[in-house]
Parts: structure tokens; sequence; C-alpha cells
């Protein structure tokens, strides 16, 4: 039955116990209750997550998955459940300000081709700066690198209201972005193969080939912790990130671009494998991109066959080469590309 409430506020938890003890509070106080529902689904977690929102947060509605299911298939699950006009994907380690949910609400209801709203996400450690994920919207460079207004690579930028304007972006962050909820089903929801990293890329991806719009709206102002779930320093984050990105470009590019890229792609990973590695000094960062390619490899013929479906390729990229102009140019701002 469909809720007579407008929104449901999904939040995944895997074992995040301490997170939403931290960040839950936030959500439940400055969310409008005349407008929405807030629901924890929870991917078979061990740790008294689930015991304690039931004790301390009644109003909480729990979606209990039998299993991890990653980010993916753990929304794709839990959501299959809830009957909402809208979802919000909501991490477990974002704190939200207050009136944060109304304005994404109205952004998307104001059109039928709207499909995504995220907000404006900035740094929970350092409010004066953007969150990595996300920033103040996303984009993907033409070989298919992600960045943010206010993050490239590794370098935020300090929020100054510059990217304060309503923008059309091509990606809304899964740290926290609002869907509706036909147009998700529309598409299947996440690609379950992704499990976790870039799953939200790829669907905004999708949304675009099929005419839709992402938006952000940065009226709306959350603060991202980052790293709780899987630390920037876990090799298994480097491979998931990598692997997923490649296949992502198969399955939504133009097919006469996506292998030439991909070719330029190898070439410039296998310096960023060897950086990332004497960065972090880890070994295993350069394996896990070695694995990520091997194993992208050996998923070609699936994505191909069973992946590309119903493209029209609306989903231009920038046609800028990311890494050239912030490694070779010195461009580490959003504003100087």
């Amino acid at each position: 039955m469909l809720s007579d409430k407008r929104i449901a506020v999904a939040i995944l938890n895997y074992n995040g116990l301490n997170l939403l003890k931290k960040f839950l509070p936030s959500v439940v106080k400055y969310s409008d209750k005349k407008l929405s529902n807030i629901y924890i689904i929870d991917n078979g977690s061990d740790d008294k997550s689930i015991t304690y929102v039931k004790n301390k947060f009644s109003e909480v509605k729990i979606i209990q998955n039998d299993n991890n299911y990653g980010y993916a298939g753990g929304y794709n699950k839990g959501l299959s459940k809830i009957d909402y006009d809208y979802y919000v994907l909501l991490n477990n380690d974002v704190e939200v300000s207050k009136g944060w949910l109304n304005p994404l609400f109205e952004l998307l209801e104001s059109d039928e081709n709207f499909a995504t709203c995220q907000p404006k996400i900035k740094s929970y450690y350092n409010k004066n700066k953007f969150d990595y994920a996300g920033g103040s919207g996303g984009y993907l460079d033409f070989l298919g690198y992600p960045f943010c207004r206010g993050r490239i690579f590794d370098s935020m930028e300090e929020d100054f209201g510059q990217y304060d304007d309503k923008k059309e972006i091509f990606w809304s962050s899964g740290a926290c972005f609002m869907i509706k909820s036909k147009v998700f089903k529309k598409l299947n929801g996440f690609d379950f193969d992704f499990f976790a990293h870039m799953e939200e890329i790829d669907l905004c991806w999708r949304l675009k080939n099929l005419k839709y719009k992402n938006y952000c709206q940065p009226k709306s102002i959350v603060y991202h912790a980052g790293g709780e779930t899987l630390s920037d320093n876990n090799p298994r984050k480097t491979y998931l990130n990598f692997r997923n990105n490649l296949i992502m470009i198969l399955k939504n590019d133009n097919f006469f671009y996506a292998f030439p890229k991909i070719f330029i792609r190898l070439i410039f990973d296998t310096f960023a494998s060897i950086l990332i590695s004497i960065k972090k000094k880890n070994i295993f960062h350069l394996v896990s991109i070695l694995k990520a390619y091997t194993i992208f490899f050996l998923k070609i013929p699936k994505i191909i066959f069973s992946k590309r479906v119903g493209l029209s390729n609306n989903g231009k990229l920038k046609k800028n080469i990311l890494p050239f102009q912030y490694f070779i140019m010195g461009k580490k701002r959003f504003s100087d590309l």
C-alpha cells in the first residue's frame, strides 16, 4: 500500500551501531515528519544496531535483509518493500541540517524529467570544505573519471558559496540523494554486480541515457564523515572503485568510444596504481588495480550482451581529460576546468 507520506528516508546499515548513535539523531530531528518516514535497511548486522534503534527511536521503521548484500543489493532488496513516491538514500555516516529535505523534494516535484537530486555535501570533519563523495554535484570526464563541483581527485575546495546555484549534474552522490521511486523501479534499481562503489554513478548514467536529468540543490546541506564503512586505505575499496568504473564505461558509453577509452585508461591507471601504492605504503593497492582489470576483461562478454540495454547515449561526458589537467596543468578546482 502506498504511504500517505511522500518520502521514505532510507538508511542502509551494516554493523553501524556507533554511526547510528552519532548520526541518526540529526535525521530524526530535522526530517519533515509530515512529509516523510525514516527507515533503516539492515544488511544482516550482528552488532545490536537494530536493538539500539528499536529502543531509542520507536518512530524509525526497520527492514531486515538476511545477509550483507552491499550497497547495491541491500538497497534493491530493502526498497522493494517500501512504497513511496520518493526515496532518499542516505548513508549512516551523514549528519543532516535543519530544512534539508524539503528543497530536494520541491525540486524533483517541479519537473517530470528530473529524476534525482542531491544536496550540497560537505565534510563532517572540516565543515568549511566540500566532501569527497559528491561536493556540490558530480560529473565524469571524457575517460569516465568522476569529479565534483568542489572536489577533483583528492583536492577538496573550501566552500565560499561558489557552487550554490541549482544546477544539472551528471551524477548524484550515493552518500545522500533523492530519487523518484517510479524511475528507480523502471531501471530495476542498482546493478547488483557492483556490490559497492560507483553504483549511483552507473544509475545516474543510465537515467541520462533515458533522457532523465540529475540535479544538485545546494539549499539543502548535509555533512558526510566518509570512509567509515570501508577505509580509503583498504585495497578492496580500490579494487571496487576501479573495477566498477570500467564496467560502468562499457555499459553506458558509446560502444565505439568505450574500448579506446579503456585502453587509454589502462595507461593512466597503471601509473595511478604505482602512485597510490607509494602514497598509501601498501603494494596491495597495485595488486587490487591489476585484479580489477583482470576481472573486468573476463566480464566483457556479459557486459556487452546483458547490460547494454536501451541506450540512447544521451549521457554526454565532459570533453576534458582530468588526469592531464590535474597532474600536468595543475588545475585543482572545478572552476579552473
